[in-house]
């Protein structure tokens, strides 16, 4: 024992919270990392991005479903673990390699290998203890605590730190070394985890994988496939057709569990009822709670004033600096670029080159043909080269090794794509050089449309020419992932006052019932959303960034919702359901996860298409629909909650 505990609790905390820092890391930077076109990212589209979050998410909470069934009757929980923790060091260090394919794999594996880690290491937890022993609840509050810790330190310092210094693929990398650190600790500790293990075993009470896979995956798959087809052959332009493949999935699986609780046992049927509105409102919360990483970032990125304050300007590790597009709708007062910062190209493909750091040999040439412009090689520049010319270094590719494309967006707006072949390694790195009488400046390329709209369109608008800053400098922000680090924080500073409130509530003698808490849940997350359209208020329809705190309280909100609903949710799946089908039953909350997870990136794709307002008015509309729902069916789920006694 140590603390009153067994000593596994503590290997198993620091699995799982490096585990999760690496985790929150890779998520924190996901959205950011692939739509990113001026720091050397990605450059896909919005659209496009969100698609490939919303369907990571999804599966990430489809695939313990799975990982649970392997680690009960083939692998044993601690090579479960063992070997989840393989496959997703493995897909972040591919991810940290150049190129769309190995990023779309290394997702993939970060998928297989979550499936199999993330349900069995919490088994370990609980089979740590004895049946009845008190301490087990207050054991898996110490574990949970390193999950939020976890999702701090990545969102706080990891992610900001790593990407700032040393450039997005080093924070994939180093996501990917925290998780060997975690792996490297359950190997370490493997022998004392023996006890938290136990052998595979089959029970014959046990929902078999043949029933599994024929009534839930094959059905789901195969409208899913269905689903896919159809809306590339209707040409859908709101639902791509990933996202409607996963949507029209999710039906025969919804119609399975509502036949599962039509058909069960009369003494079994009111419990498993009532886990149907338990998973409409977790698969609702778990859609808002999830924008963190789609809308919310967006949000941060372009709707919020991330300027420094007194507290914050301290925090450098979590400064970047703000390049030509943070401008555009920055407050009057907020100090423009220099234009002699910014060197102008009539070719938008090559101002998308030079922002995600792939020219070829041919376009440096022409940029060197421009008058005052010098081309520098930092290899042959030697050891003394200033950190200001560093910062505007860019990769440059042998000729024909990088590709230019450009589609037509659901908009008509153009979509420009650079891509490189996987694994392909530039020949050297340059920085592009303005000589003046000041010295040699380091540029920034943008297209004239960009340049138009940082001077023009401020004269248009205030009638005025904006405040420059000098020559070289831009100003220092802070990194739109900082922001999501508001909902850990907030869970570790508010549950021990949210325990303290519902028992405080239950010595008064107004305890307030399980079913009641979900129903909270919602209304705080509906009051979220609410605020958040307020917020939009305040952007005069997106041409006005706002103040952070607007996000501070979006995550209060919503993360008291969180208390409030997402524990109650996984108590009553396993108090409502029959022994024998909990893991059934455990696997329906995390697809209703999985669908909610899926909508927060299909309405992440949809923020640009509306005003803030709107977009938040639509989600806070689709809420508060979900709050009447429960509302409607309370009474019948607090009968079933009493008859089964949770």
């Amino acid at each position: 024992m140590a603390f009153g505990h067994p000593k596994g609790l503590f290997p198993l905390f620091f699995t799982e919270m490096w585990e999760r820092l690496a985790f929150y890391t890779m998520v924190g930077i996901l959205l950011l990392y692939a739509t990113d076109s001026e720091r050397g990212g990605l450059g896909l589209s919005s659209t496009i991005v969100n698609e490939i979050y919303g369907l990571y998410l999804a599966f990430v909470y489809f695939t313990p479903f799975l990982g649970g069934l392997l680690a009960d009757r083939f692998l044993g929980y601690r090579r479960a673990v063992f070997a989840g923790g393989l496959l997703m060091t493995g897909g972040l260090f591919l991810m940290s390699v150049p190129g769309f394919s190995l990023f779309v794999v290394g997702l993939i594996a970060l998928i297989l290998g979550n499936g199999l880690f993330k349900p069995n290491i919490s088994v370990m937890v609980g089979n740590l203890y004895e049946p009845g022993d008190p301490k087990r609840d207050t054991g898996f509050n110490i574990f949970y605590m390193g999950i939020n810790i976890g999702a701090l330190v990545a969102t706080l310092f990891a992610a900001p730190y790593l990407r700032n210094n040393w450039g997005w693929l080093w924070t994939c990398r180093g996501a990917g070394i925290g998780l060997l650190i975690g792996v490297a600790i359950l190997v370490t500790f493997w022998r004392s985890l023996a006890r938290a293990d136990r052998q595979p075993e089959r029970d014959p009470e046990d929902t078999s994988l043949t029933e599994v896979f024929l009534k839930i995956l094959l059905p789901a798959f195969s409208f899913g496939i269905i689903g896919y087809f159809l809306a590339r052959w209707a040409e859908f332009t709101l639902v791509r057709p990933a996202v409607c493949g996963f949507l029209v999935g999710i039906v025969p699986v919804l119609i399975f569990f509502i036949r599962l609780g039509l058909n069960a046992r009369e003494d079994e049927r009111p419990g498993l009822l009532a886990l149907l509105p338990v998973y409409v409102a977790g698969g609702a919360f778990f859609m808002i709670l999830h924008l963190n990483g789609s809308a919310m970032t967006q949000w941060a990125r372009d709707e919020t004033d991330r300027q420094p304050g007194p507290i914050t300007a301290r925090l450098t590790f979590m400064h970047q600096e703000g390049l030509p597009t943070y401008y555009l709708n920055a407050a009057r007062d907020v100090p423009r670029p220099h234009p002699d910062s910014l060197l102008v190209v009539d070719d938008p493909t090559i101002a998308r080159m030079f922002g995600q750091q792939r020219l070829d040999e041919s376009t440096v040439r022409k940029l060197a043909a421009l008058e005052d412009i010098e081309v520098v090689d930092l290899d042959a520049a030697g050891e003394d080269v200033p950190e200001t010319w560093k910062r505007r270094a860019v990769k440059v590719y042998a000729d024909g090794q990088v590709t230019v494309t450009q589609e037509t967006g659901t908009h008509g707006e153009p979509i420009i794509s650079v891509a490189i072949p996987d694994g392909a390694r530039p020949e050297r790195e340059v920085v592009l050089l303005r000589r003046s009488e000041e010295g040699r400046i380091p540029v920034f390329v943008v297209d004239r449309e960009t340049f138009d709209a940082l001077y023009e369109g401020y004269r248009e608008r205030w009638g005025q020419d904006p405040p420059l800053l000098p020559r070289g400098v831009f100003l220092d922000v802070i990194n739109s992932e900082v922001y999501q680090s508001w909902n850990p924080w907030f869970v570790i500073l508010f549950t021990p006052l949210v325990v303290l409130f519902f028992q405080w509530m239950a010595r008064r003698g107004k305890a307030v019932p399980t079913a009641h808490k979900l129903l909270y849940g919602m209304i705080l997350t509906t009051a979220a959303l609410l605020w958040m359209a307020l917020a939009g208020m305040f952007t005069d329809g997106g041409t006005l960034k706002v103040s952070a705190l607007w996000l501070v309280g979006f995550y209060a909100l919503v993360t008291f919702g969180e208390l409030c609903l997402s524990p109650m949710g996984l108590s009553l799946v396993t108090k409502l359901s029959p022994k024998r089908l909990v893991g059934l039953t455990m696997g329906g909350w995390f697809l209703a996860t999985a669908f909610g997870n899926n909508l927060s990136g299909f309405f992440g794709g949809l923020q640009h298409r509306m005003s803030p307002i709107a977009f938040f008015l639509v989600l806070a509309g689709l809420s508060a629909l979900v709050v009447l729902f429960i509302l409607a069916v309370l009474p019948r789920l607090d009968r079933a909650i009493r008859k089964y006694g949770a």
